[in-house]
């Protein structure tokens, strides 16, 4: 559906936002997106409004994942795990989740070990992507400690892949421009090993987030069949709703 703007100065501070929001259409199907953030780390948005805005665009299960090392995991866990309340009037999952970001692998499973005991719902990890001086061993270390989701894993080894079969461990494939650039990569190592994969947005503001047409086509763009593709993000390997 093509959305007219008439006044050129609805672009500003969001409303351009909202009226697409206004026009979005509702395919019916549900998405599921596990990996994104809020202001409680370097997102634009408070909780319950990453929660509103991704309801209209179909969200049935959000994971909120703000970036997490020792000095703000209590925090981070303690104010977001609140958003939860709004459970209760919504059709719609909510998980209170953290990345572990740019933590030494020495000490990462220390990190989610507390995180965990903290409530965290889900342990995302901050994986070896290409744009970022992410330390070498994180990868490993997060797959050996069974976090659930690697984010953004960058140039995944086979041993690596193997190794996130064994463990559970899921590998994301990324709609962040940047770490997206080794998607095919992740995705071709994880169809060979049998890895479960997930399409996450690591959405930090609302332009971020993603309908279900655009997971398939972002799964479809790693070198997935349609089929595949759809599995992916229809037959969620962590979210059975």
């Amino acid at each position: 559906m093509a959305v007219v703007i008439e006044n050129s100065d609805m672009i500003l501070g969001g409303f351009w936002f909202e009226a697409i929001l206004n026009n979005v259409c509702d395919s019916g199907e549900p998405m599921i997106d596990l990996h994104t953030h809020t202001v409680f780390s370097d997102g634009e948005l408070i909780p319950s409004e990453l929660v509103r805005r991704a309801e209209t665009m179909g969200y049935r299960a959000l994971g909120i994942a703000d970036h997490v090392d020792f000095t703000n995991v209590e925090f981070v866990i303690n104010h977001v795990s609140k958003v939860k309340e709004l459970e209760e009037v919504l059709e719609m999952r909510i998980l209170a989740g953290v990345e572990l970001t740019h933590v030494p692998p020495a000490k990462m499973e220390k990190l989610a070990t507390l995180a965990r005991r903290l409530g965290a719902d889900l342990i995302v990890v901050h994986g070896e992507t290409p744009v970022e001086p992410v330390a070498p061993g994180t990868n490993r270390k997060a797959l050996e400690i069974g976090a659930d989701i690697l984010a953004h894993p960058g140039f995944l080894t086979p041993e690596e892949a193997d190794l996130a079969r064994d463990n559970g461990v899921c590998l994301e494939l990324t709609a962040r421009r940047g770490h997206n650039i080794t998607n095919g990569h992740v995705a071709r190592l994880a169809l060979e090993a049998g890895v479960k994969l997930v399409v996450d947005t690591d959405a930090h503001a609302p332009e971020d987030l993603i309908d279900r047409a655009r997971a398939i086509e972002i799964a479809r763009g790693a070198g997935l069949t349609l089929d595949q593709a759809t599995a992916v993000v229809d037959e969620h390997a962590i979210i059975d709703l």
